[in-house]
């Protein structure tokens, strides 16, 4: 079966998934969109790039669409597929709103299409194998997990767009908040968030530093962190780590990685498992095992895992019931985040 794809927005993850289709025995390009010309990798160089997502979907009629622009277009866009038919691949987040968030999934049940979104770390064999370590540990959980990036030229000032309209901790922390859920399963029930303006380049009612925590009602707790700009530290950017009564699981990264590689985000190196049991004498009964990720697929590779899932979605009929869930869920604990931050106030879910 072929699927004829529609990809909308080409900076990096749409690039990426651009080159993902195109790879695909499954997937037909059958357009691209956006506002600029950018410079392509040199596999899609044979592919026009249109300016309006509105006049492309309906005079190409896409079996998919991707979407993979500003969060600020992602509902609206969305919806407008869906609505004409096309399934949706939409990168994280889903919407700038819960309400936003709900309408396009009531809007793929109610036309019957698949809705997938863009968590990448799902795919990642890695964090797939975090995930699993970290829960056979058993809960209750403390999570500490952030990602900050120092950027300056071209990343800076698309930290500088994406702050538009969504802060750092909603757009790179569904992310984590999803592995959060993922590992304790458990009911979010209260958020409370911190933020500081550190640059005179954004708006003056947006932060680029911000941090959550996330309380869920098995006693599992979650500390989350992240930051844009060229005056972040790359000391202690990249913390992956669960704690339990049983002992702990961290990623490990290797020396000298830096917070502006884009696979630095992905990447895990190594996983570290702790183990808490002590023996006879006091001290600990196991040696800590050191689990090696090498060989772990890159940004591109795993943007291929990822539109083959979707591609499997369509032609194996998938249910993606508990995945729109999921993501809903996750971005109403950011939210709820920006909100307390905003506000001052403890958030209730």
């Amino acid at each position: 079966m072929t699927v004829r794809v529609l990809v909308a927005g080409l900076g990096n993850m749409g690039r990426s998934h651009a080159l993902a289709y195109h790879r695909h025995p499954g997937f037909e390009i059958v357009g691209l969109v956006n506002r600029s010309q950018p410079r392509l990798h040199e596999e899609l160089a044979g592919y026009a790039i249109r300016p309006d997502y509105e006049g492309a979907l309906r005079e190409l009629r896409p079996d998919l669409v991707s979407i993979n622009t500003y969060s600020d277009s992602h509902a609206d866009y969305a919806v407008m597929a869906l609505e004409q038919g096309a399934h949706v691949f939409i990168e994280k987040p889903l919407a700038t709103t819960v309400a936003d968030a709900e309408r396009v999934v009531a809007a793929a049940k109610a036309n019957g299409r698949k809705l997938v979104v863009g968590y990448i770390l799902r795919h990642h064999p890695s964090w797939i194998r975090f995930i699993e370590e970290a829960r056979k540990l058993g809960g209750p959980y403390a999570f500490r997990l952030n990602l900050n990036q120092q950027s300056d030229g071209a990343a800076w000032q698309t930290h500088k767009r994406l702050m538009e309209t969504t802060s750092p901790i909603v757009d790179c922390g569904v992310h984590y908040v999803d592995v959060m859920c993922q590992i304790t399963d458990a009911r979010p029930v209260e958020v409370r968030g911190m933020g500081v303006r550190l640059s005179d380049e954004i708006a003056p009612d947006m932060y680029n530093y911000g941090a959550l925590q996330v309380l869920f009602d098995d006693g599992s707790r979650g500390w989350y962190e992240s930051a844009w700009g060229p005056m972040v530290s790359d000391t202690a950017f990249f913390i992956k780590d669960v704690m339990t009564p049983k002992g702990s699981v961290s990623i490990v990264m290797e020396p000298g990685a830096k917070s502006a590689d884009l696979d630095t985000h992905t990447r895990t190196d190594q996983i570290k498992v702790h183990r808490a049991e002590v023996g006879p004498d006091g001290m600990f009964a196991r040696a800590d095992e050191y689990i090696s990720m090498a060989g772990e697929p890159g940004h591109d590779a795993l943007c291929a895992r990822e539109q083959d899932y979707v591609y499997r979605t369509i032609t194996e009929d998938i249910d993606l019931t508990r995945h729109m869930q999921d993501a809903v869920q996750s971005l109403r604990i950011c939210l709820a985040a920006d909100e307390s931050v905003r506000t001052g106030q403890v958030v209730r879910l």
